[in-house]
């Protein structure tokens, strides 16, 4: 990332007369327009976080479910409901497989159950207290 900040700094300074716009207010610009890499544990928070999207999980734990049966589910429009797929791929707690124009999504229990007991021990449940 920084070599990408650094090449795209020589290249304005060539371009712009040195009154125009100052370095530093450049590279400010660029580093807060760098997507940040949100922590894998954050992404499956913010996927959780939803209630559709809890729903969908739940649905998935039953089977395996393609795009337009998990859509069946909910009334809500199709772009929605892509946009709910999208985060809990991002947040890889469901695998996608395509087979031509259809979508099976299945549920990635290992990623949910890593999460779950993260925010366990960063809550300080014991595991002998986790069964119960």
């Amino acid at each position: 990332m920084a070599g990408g900040i650094a090449r795209a700094l020589r290249v304005y300074q060539r371009r712009l007369p040195a009154t125009a716009i100052p370095a530093w207010y450049f590279v400010d610009c660029l580093i807060r327009h760098v997507p940040k890499q949100e922590p894998a544990t954050n992404l499956v928070y913010r996927a959780l976080a939803d209630p559709t999207r809890r729903r969908i999980l739940a649905l998935l734990r039953e089977r395996p479910m393609t795009a337009g049966e998990l859509a069946g589910q909910f009334e809500l429009s199709w772009p929605t409901m892509s946009g709910h797929f999208a985060v809990l791929r991002q947040a890889n707690l469901v695998q996608a497989d395509r087979a031509g124009t259809s979508v099976t999504y299945r549920l990635n229990q290992a990623v949910l159950q890593e999460a779950l007991t993260s925010l366990m021990d960063t809550l300080g449940v014991a595991p002998a207290d986790r069964g119960a």
